[in-house]
């Protein structure tokens, strides 16, 4: 189970890793790069309350 966390981890920080740079990439994030940690910070919340409600 620990093993699957840490893939699922690793897959998630370079899925959001890719999708930051693709925004740079476009110019999407200069007016709003104070916005661009929020999806990453609520998904990191999920991730956390799905753990601690399905732990068995």
């Amino acid at each position: 189970m620990k093993m699957k966390k840490r893939i699922f981890d690793a897959v998630f920080m370079i899925v959001s890793a890719i999708i930051l740079v693709l925004l740079l990439e476009y110019g999407l994030l200069e007016k709003y790069i104070g916005f661009s940690l929020i999806p990453i910070l609520i998904a990191y919340q999920l991730g956390q309350y799905s753990e601690r409600r399905f732990k068995k």
